[in-house]
């Protein structure tokens, strides 16, 4: 179990985290929505320990960093390396098995080429496949659907669900709200740095039809489309 309590994150004098206090649960699944700027990535970085922040996060796993892989938005690769060096350079950093990667590689990437010619979606299911050969107990994904085709998109999905099935907790982003309605036990909203609604899997019709409502409202009749 992870918990945060009165978490607060500041950069100079705008506060981005205001008073957080979340729970994870093994084997479960929880999503985090919220608009641009809301905070997610921030906390994200806070719960990685990449952030100083006020307050406290606590875990059974100790420390938590290296049991947790973190897939960001923008992922960072050496110059020069290939997918297969990257991959290989991941498991060292845990002590991990470098093995049967060829056979791990489900989402047939180039291994052998230059990451610096990979795709953004190339370089995103490089990185997941790195976290999840490193045998995490914790994962943070942060927009893992975004530029990704839609095959890979269906093997992400059965990826967490086969995580939870094992007893991992995974934290999830996401602006494609079906993604967290197929995956999650439970929703977390993120507004301007504050938790306004925890929501679990029996309400969440409900708070997508809440959430759109409030994004598009009467925008579109102003378009006067004809």
């Amino acid at each position: 179990m992870i918990t945060i309590h009165s978490l607060s994150k500041k950069y100079g004098s705008k506060q981005v985290l205001t008073n957080l206090n979340l729970s994870f649960q093994e084997g479960s699944i929880y999503g985090i929505v919220g608009e641009n700027g809301a905070g997610k990535t921030t906390l994200f970085k806070c719960i990685c320990g990449l952030e100083n922040y006020e307050g406290s996060i606590n875990s059974e796993m100790n420390p938590l960093k290296i049991y947790l892989g973190y897939l960001p938005t923008e992922i960072y690769f050496l110059d020069k390396i290939t997918g297969r060096e990257y991959i290989q350079l991941l498991c060292n950093a845990r002590g991990k098995a470098f093995e049967n990667i060829d056979t791990k590689n489900i989402f047939n990437l180039p291994l052998d080429q230059y990451v610096s010619g990979y795709s953004t979606g190339m370089k995103k299911k490089l990185a997941l496949t790195a976290i999840l050969v490193q045998d995490n107990q914790f994962f943070i994904l942060d927009e893992p659907f975004n530029g990704v085709d839609i095959q890979s998109n269906l093997i992400i999905t059965e990826i967490i669900l086969e995580l939870k099935r094992l007893g991992k907790t995974v934290l999830i982003s996401s602006h494609i709200f079906s993604t967290l309605k197929d995956t999650c036990d439970e929703i977390f909203v993120l507004k301007e740095g504050n938790i306004t609604q925890n929501v679990t899997k029996e309400n969440f019709t409900h708070l997508e039809n809440e959430l759109k409502q409030l994004t598009v409202g009467n925008l579109i009749e102003k378009l006067e489309l004809k």
